[in-house]
């Protein structure tokens, strides 16, 4: 009878170590990125006394809503939520009606000083938000509209990196598919709509995604450009939810934060996929 030898081969035994240690490594990523969501959601529903217990408990031993009640009773939840939305909304109108015919001319058209401009737009990456918040103050506080949504919304109706994300895909379009429009009396507008559009509607919505999230977060802006509840956001009223009167309630701080981030995340979970390919179709790492 003939018998075969077993072998042993290193190289079968690094590959099963590295998938082992890779598969450990997302592992642990997800746990350290999701324990803080957990931990949030999951000490909302927790009554006061288990928020302050030594050592904490990750699991509440009574589920209670009495941080989500408590957080109706000291803040107007529906008018902050309607002012985020407004207000996001708003940016992403504006920065669609704007970004998506710049980017086309910074693509495909030729002007003078084209380059110049394009740097010009590539310096929004590069200025922080604080040192430009005075003049811009200044300003719509000598025309007189501050109390409104107008400052939240104006200063952010063009977005940098939309229109460089968007330019790079516009650039990868044949020249060829372009020119056949332009031989059947195609305008530049339908051009963009018939053919530029669907092309790269998988960046437009990445773009609006991300907008949407940074606009929906907004705190600093905000809070510097309104005294009123009436205009502000929702991430100004979460943060009123910590004062010298409540303390530290963390059961209603995270039930605060739940009207926050719930609907972010409920966005980027059904969204992600499209973010990956906008990307990596664009070829930035």
């Amino acid at each position: 009878m003939n018998t075969k030898k077993s072998r042993f081969r290193p190289g079968a035994v690094v590959k099963a170590a590295l998938w082992g240690f890779n598969v450990f490594a997302r592992v642990l990523v997800i746990v350290i990125i999701a324990y803080p969501f957990a931990w949030m959601i999951l000490t909302a529903f927790k009554p006061y006394e288990e928020t302050v217990v030594y050592p904490p408990t990750f699991f509440p031993k009574s589920w209670v809503l009495d941080g989500l009640i408590s957080t109706f009773k000291l803040i107007s939840v529906g008018l902050f939520l309607k002012n985020s939305l407004v207000i996001s909304c708003s940016i992403l109108v504006f920065q669609f009606l704007i970004i998506i015919p710049a980017a086309y001319a910074f693509a495909r058209c030729s002007f003078y000083f084209k380059n110049f401009l394009f740097g010009i737009v590539l310096l929004g990456f590069m200025i922080p938000q604080q040192l430009t918040f005075i003049p811009v103050y200044l300003l719509f506080s000598r025309l007189g509209i501050l109390q409104s949504y107008l400052p939240l919304v104006l200063p952010f109706a063009a977005n940098a990196f939309g229109i460089f994300l968007l330019r790079q895909y516009f650039m990868q379009i044949p020249e060829d598919i372009i020119e056949a429009a332009r031989l059947d009396d195609a305008g530049e507008l339908k051009i963009i709509l018939k053919i530029m559009i669907p092309v790269a509607k998988t960046a437009i919505f990445t773009i609006g995604l991300l907008s949407f999230i940074s606009s929906w977060n907004s705190y600093f802006w905000p809070l510097i450009m309104t005294t009123r509840e009436t205009f502000r956001p929702l991430p100004i009223g979460v943060a009123m939810l910590t004062s010298a009167e409540n303390g530290h309630a963390w059961h209603i701080m995270m039930a605060g934060n739940l009207f926050l981030v719930v609907p972010i995340l409920t966005v980027y979970l059904i969204a992600n996929k499209q973010i990956r390919k906008a990307f990596a179709y664009s070829g930035i790492k």
